[in-house]
């Protein structure tokens, strides 16, 4: 596998959380501790545009290209809802006690995980949230959907991943000692019959879903905190993103490491990688350098 650095994208002014896909494939968007929401042409990515800006940092990101709206959010629990087509319609609501640290839509749905433990579900047409539930006495850190198994899954900092219903948040399954430490990020094998799992423990740890949620492997994956897991596009492959600056490229058969991505080797990030975005032409990753880095991965 060939891995080449494209280009480093500068201009934010604090770490960097968030990403999401912009309003076409050859855009993605950026969000931080600046509180800016930017938006990056792959073909010229020189210069990034700011699209919209919040008074606070911003955790989680969800763009929603075909009509215009996005939302995020922060550090508080609050949750910014912007339409870039009609600002005017833009809302921001205080509704976490902690912040937002995951979004993920689901049908005409958006689910979002507070650091207050709770999982809330809200409506796409009028930003009003629908139901909440307590799932954790701690906070919750991540989400994931399959939509083979038509399942949610959370992670939390209590150590443990929750499998639920995404239509009526119901339980259908928990894992109380995923990690040793707080989940931090989980994602849904394309199969369906797998769930991976990263945690503060840098443990990467693959769940045989189809075997009654038994632990199927696990190995340490990184030195420090596995902050994010994303699949390539073709689901060929995943990566991982680390705390301890690295990125890792993996195999999605076998769960084998293919690659490491470094600062010294590659031109990596020199600090904490938190969030990853693999799209059909690029691997885009970002970090507490402020600095979102657009990557080319050759199989």
């Amino acid at each position: 596998m060939e891995i080449k650095l494209l280009h480093t994208c500068t201009g934010h002014r604090a770490a960097l959380y968030a990403l999401s896909p912009g309003h076409d494939e050859r855009h993605v968007r950026s969000a931080g501790g600046d509180g800016w929401i930017v938006e990056w042409n792959l073909d010229e990515p020189e210069t990034g545009r700011v699209i919209a800006t919040t008074e606070e940092r911003i955790f989680s990101l969800c763009s929603f290209p075909s009509s215009g709206k996005l939302v995020c959010g922060d550090m508080n629990g609050g949750l910014h809802w912007i339409d870039l087509l009609h600002p005017e319609r833009g809302r921001d609501i205080a509704h976490h006690q902690k912040g937002i640290y995951d979004l993920l839509p689901f049908g005409a749905h958006l689910l979002s995980a507070g650091g207050d433990g709770v999982l809330s579900k809200w409506g796409l047409d009028n930003s009003r949230a629908m139901e909440s539930l307590q799932l954790s006495a701690q906070a919750l850190r991540c989400l994931a959907y399959s939509p083979a198994r038509r399942e949610l899954a959370a992670g939390a900092s209590d150590n443990a991943i929750y499998l639920l219903d995404p239509e009526t948040l119901a339980i259908r399954h928990t894992l109380p000692q995923a990690h040793q430490n707080s989940v931090f990020t989980l994602s849904c094998h394309p199969s369906g019959r797998y769930l991976l799992s990263g945690g503060r423990d840098a443990m990467l740890r693959v769940w045989d879903l189809d075997a009654g949620c038994t632990l199927h492997s696990e190995q340490a994956a990184h030195w420090y905190t596995i902050n994010h897991i994303v699949f390539s596009p073709d689901g060929r492959f995943f990566a991982t993103a680390s705390r301890d600056k690295t990125i890792k490229i993996w195999n999605a058969d076998n769960f084998s490491l293919i690659k490491v991505i470094d600062t010294i080797r590659h031109g990596g990030h020199v600090n904490s990688v938190n969030r990853l975005l693999w799209l059909p032409e690029a691997l885009i990753s970002c970090s507490d350098d402020s600095t979102l880095k657009i990557w080319a991965v050759e199989a």
